[in-house]
Parts: structure tokens; C-alpha cells; sequence
């Protein structure tokens, strides 16, 4: 029999913090009327999916629920990042159709509930660094991206991965606006071949132990955790297999400001201000921007005859 111990049983987001999880009485409460009492009085997830998790190696300080859920760019809403949240809150992800097509051998459309089913979902505690210079840390649930291109075998002559949100006016009120709207949608973002197959980029549907919230790009999106949070498109509609580099929104938007690369780099400034710096969501000082975010060893094979300052 294993020795589990109350951080085995117990929600994470209680073991860490004592004093919510002492009002319960109890030490190994697994599931009780009183931990759901507490969880929603306290306003903390109650999970609802099955994952692997992550242990955490690098002892990243999680952000909690209610600054990731509560501070998020989604334009589709509202560049408002406060409220995106209120926004949303009504998006319907019921029956979610994602297309996956292109130069591959196996083109589907799956609905997003048959795909959580279909692989194996694990935790991934990854650092998100915003280009506008904030970051976070989030404990992200999903599955690595090149388990889904495994299985629909891409042709030799797909060299990138294309990604589009879905469109839809009732749904997303800023694609309404049409020539108002913020940018041009629908929103579109791209990954090198070699990129889309590392083991790092997840497609995540869920966070903190439960399906996306709205906000957050539910009910899929990409996590690329070494690039500048705007690759990490939200609500995919729509992946397919080119050969040509796709354009991304924000290179269509303002080429000299975004590229298409985007890997999080201190050495190589936004033309507006600095990125040598960052402010993690509720702290006061900032701290340094680390290349790629941190992932150096993981991802910077991939760009070693490349200059970064050229291909940003």
C-alpha cells in the first residue's frame, strides 16, 4: 500500500495555505460536504478533471485562482483586462467542434469533451510572461501538442502549424464592432513544425484542477510557455498544416512591434519600452526576465543558427 500524505488527498491550493484548510477540522478530509462548503466560501476551484500532477520540480510560487482568472487579455471581449472576466462569463463552450486539417494524412473534427477523453491530461506549472511586461504562474492542465500530431500524421510538406480562434459576432462582442474592433480577427497565430512537436507546447483545457475557465480561452488553448503570451492563442477553433509561415494577428496588426517568433528575450527590447524586467501578478518589485522565460535548456536548440534580434 502507498504512504500517501495529506498533500496526496487534499486540493493543493488548501494544503498550501493551513488556515483555510484548518477550518475543516480535519487533516485528511478526501471529499466531504465540508471541503466543498469551504472551497466555495473561500471562491476556490472545485476540480472537476482527471490529471497527472505536476511535482513541481523547479518549486514555482503558483499564482492563486482569482489573479489568473481575473487579470487576462482577450480582445475578442474587451481590451479591458479586468473585464474580461464579467464578459465572458456567459461564452457557451457546449459541443465544441475542433478542426484539425491541412497537409496531414488524417484530418478530423473532434468535439472538444471526446478529445479530453482520447489522451491522457496532466498538470503543467509553467511561467506566462505577457509581452506588456507582467507574468504569472499558472498550473495548467492538458496535453502535449505533438500527441495530437502523432495521430493525424502530418505530410512532409507541412512545415508549420496554424492556429485560428473561432469567429463568431453573437459570441465574442468585439467581432461585432467590425472595422472598430481591436484587431482583425479572426485571431490567428502560428508555430514553426519543430516548435508545435516540442514537448513543452500543451494544449491546455483546463486550470487549477478544473475545465478553462471562459477567460482564459476555454474550452482549448495553446501554451507555449517560452514565448510571449500573445502565441498562446485562446479558444481554438481551427488547427491546420501549411507549408508557407502563416501571418499572425499581431504581425498583420504591426509588423515592427511583433514577430513571429516572439521568444521572451531581456536582450532584445519592445520598440516602446523594456523587457529586461517583469512584474509577476500580485507583487510589488519586479524581477528579471529570463530567456525564453526560462526554459533555456528545454527549447534553445531549436534557434541555435538563428539571430534572436533579427528574427523576433
Amino acid at each position: 500500500m502507498n504512504n500517501l500524505t495529506n498533500k496526496d488527498i487534499t486540493p493543493e491550493i488548501l494544503f498550501n495555505n493551513r488556515r483555510k484548510f484548518i477550518k475543516l477540522g480535519v487533516a485528511s478530509i478526501v471529499v466531504s460536504s465540508a471541503l466543498l462548503e469551504v472551497l466555495a466560501k473561500e471562491k476556490l476551484p472545485i476540480q472537476d478533471l482527471i490529471f497527472n500532477k505536476d511535482t513541481n520540480p523547479n518549486d514555482l510560487k503558483i499564482n492563486s485562482f482569482k489573479e489568473i482568472t481575473s487579470h487576462n487579455n482577450f480582445y475578442e471581449f474587451t481590451t479591458n483586462k479586468e473585464r474580461v472576466k464579467d464578459l465572458a462569463k456567459n461564452m457557451n463552450t457546449d459541443s465544441w467542434i475542433l478542426t484539425i486539417n491541412g497537409l496531414v494524412e488524417n484530418p478530423i473534427k473532434i468535439d472538444v469533451r471526446e478529445l479530453i477523453k482520447k489522451y491522457n491530461l496532466e498538470e503543467r506549472i509553467y511561467r506566462f510572461r505577457c509581452v506588456e511586461g507582467w507574468a504569472m504562474v499558472a498550473p495548467w492542465i492538458g496535453f502535449e501538442l505533438n500527441k495530437l500530431i502523432k495521430d493525424v500524421k502530418p505530410l512532409k510538406s507541412a512545415k508549420y502549424v496554424k492556429f485560428v480562434t473561432k469567429y463568431d459576432e453573437d459570441m465574442f462582442p468585439d467581432q461585432k464592432r467590425g472595422i472598430f474592433s481591436s484587431v482583425t480577427y479572426p485571431y490567428t497565430e502560428g508555430l514553426r513544425m519543430d516548435e508545435a512537436n516540442n514537448p513543452l507546447t500543451l494544449l491546455a483545457v483546463g486550470l487549477y484542477g478544473k475545465k478553462l475557465e471562459n477567460q482564459n480561452g476555454a474550452p482549448i488553448r495553446l501554451v507555449v510557455p517560452w514565448k510571449y503570451g500573445f502565441k498562446s492563442i485562446k479558444s481554438i477553433d481551427t488547427i491546420t498544416f501549411v507549408e508557407e509561415e502563416p501571418l499572425n494577428t499581431w504581425q498583420a496588426e504591426n509588423s515592427n512591434e511583433y514577430g513571429f517568433y516572439a521568444n521572451v528575450n531581456p536582450k532584445v527590447d519592445h520598440p516602446r519600452w523594456s523587457q529586461k524586467k517583469e512584474r509577476v501578478l500580485g507583487s510589488f518589485f519586479k524581477q528579471r526576465t529570463k530567456l525564453f522565460n526560462g526554459y533555456e535548456k528545454e527549447v534553445e536548440h531549436m534557434y541555435k543558427d538563428m539571430d534572436l534580434k533579427k528574427y523576433i
